[in-house]
């Protein structure tokens, strides 16, 4: 029974839910996108190897654990897709990237430079608090060595994840940092701990653990040649629709009805 529904689904029913559930323009766009980055590789004669696409699918399956191939296939089949569906969508993938780098790849290190300052980053601790009276209280016991900054977040940090890690926030991008902390934190000394200070969050106390350069790694290459194609795929998609005037989407129903 479940079956016989779910192939029962007309295309009209798919693009009547999208458009309900405001999705419909999303997808249209989504689809022309796509056209702009096949007409783009042609022009530049990039292609996907079939074995480029095999390599792509053994490490999604590595990813996904899927050791074997009925494993693969009950996959495929709850995603309620075919193989070569699958392989169509990796295509797609790869070919993005394709272009991506094809467009941008010498771009990237120009944009990182000029942007140098952005990408620095810093190892932080912190302590978020709902109260003011808190905040300063557990600043002056940190301050007068009553206890440690790690020892003050196990007990007081809002976050259960930071409380257990003793108030670690990780390595964050400069850029990353909301512009109300990043001043204060980046003119900070090693080890300093930073007195409270109030966001939507909450009073936070903050401990710069180390400031760490810039440098273009793999992460930061991925960041920039994205946006940079982001950016790029938004424009030709707005000239697109300035210079072919209306775009169609008709269904398959609707079109044999205007062809008869």
């Amino acid at each position: 029974m479940t079956n016989n529904l779910i192939t029962s689904i007309e295309v009209e029913e798919i693009i009547d839910h999208l458009k309900k559930n405001l999705q419909f323009k999303e997808t249209c766009h989504k689809i022309l996108q796509q056209r702009i980055i096949q007409r783009a590789s042609e022009q530049r004669n990039l292609t996907v190897t079939d074995h480029e696409i095999q390599t792509e699918a053994d490490k999604i399956r590595r990813e996904k654990r899927l050791e074997k191939a009925v494993d693969t296939l009950a996959w495929l089949n709850n995603q309620l897709i075919t193989p070569d569906d699958w392989e169509s969508g990796i295509r797609d993938d790869l070919l993005r990237h394709k272009l991506s780098k094809n467009l941008f790849d010498q771009e990237v290190k120009k944009t990182f430079q000029q942007n140098l300052f952005n990408f620095g980053q810093v190892l932080l601790y912190q302590i978020i608090v709902p109260y003011e009276k808190l905040a300063s209280e557990i600043f002056y016991q940190i301050e007068e060595e009553e206890m440690s900054f790690y020892q003050a977040a196990h007990l007081y940090d809002v976050d259960e994840k930071r409380r257990l890690q003793c108030g670690y926030e990780g390595t964050i991008y400069r850029f990353k940092i909301s512009s109300e902390l990043s001043p204060m934190i980046f003119a900070a000394n090693p080890g300093e701990v930073i007195p409270p200070f109030k966001t939507e969050q909450g009073y936070h106390i903050i401990m710069v653990e180390k400031f760490i350069k810039a440098q273009l790694n793999e992460e930061i290459y991925q960041q920039i040649i994205e946006k940079m194609f982001d950016e790029w795929l938004f424009n030709e998609l707005n000239y697109l629709f300035h210079n072919s005037g209306e775009i169609s989407t008709h269904t398959p129903a609707a079109q044999q009805e205007e062809q008869s």
